[in-house]
């Protein structure tokens, strides 16, 4: 079987696989949320070093642009300005 990661050993991924398979959907889900999360904070914290000088909310619009389209990003942006005033 070829491996799905360039990184990882045959033998370790066939592990990994079999946990996965054995694991409950509560579990698998506990999982896939976390790597979620991982991916969404270390994106942001990439926006931050590209952007010091933005604020949390500009950072996260930036962050909405890249992910969901300027569109969608603005409409929110938008939003948020309403429901703070």
């Amino acid at each position: 079987m070829k491996t799905q990661s360039s990184d990882t050993h045959p033998a370790a991924e066939a592990v990994q696989i079999n946990l996965l398979r054995k694991a409950g959907v509560a579990k698998r889900l506990s999982i896939a949320f976390s790597l979620s999360e991982s991916v969404r904070r270390l994106a942001l914290d990439g926006i931050r070093r590209a952007h010091p000088e933005a604020s949390d909310d500009e950072a996260l619009h930036i962050f909405a642009e890249v992910h969901y389209g300027q569109t969608l990003a603005e409409q929110v942006r938008k939003s948020l300005e309403r429901l703070r005033r």
